[in-house]
């Protein structure tokens, strides 16, 4: 089974002074955790462990079809 998870962006101010949300779809924190590391949208692995905390502390939703685990949308500021 896989999940949408809804992540807070983890960049703190000032490097993002409003957030943003990452939809990923993943079957759990840890494969979440890692689709957001390996993409292009945090270069700086100093906020490995903050982009953790907000994938356990996001919102996510059971899917009911089989999807690939990916990046779905991710809108930052």
């Amino acid at each position: 089974m896989k999940y949408l998870y809804l992540v807070d962006f983890w960049v703190p101010f000032p490097s993002s002074e409003y957030g943003g949300t990452i939809s990923v779809i993943a079957e759990n924190d840890q494969e979440c955790h890692d689709i957001l590391r390996d993409s292009n949208i945090s270069y700086d692995s100093d906020y490995d462990n903050l982009i953790m905390s907000n994938v356990v502390k996001s919102l996510r939703f059971a899917l009911v079809d089989e999807e690939v685990s990916r990046i779905v949308d991710s809108f930052t500021t």
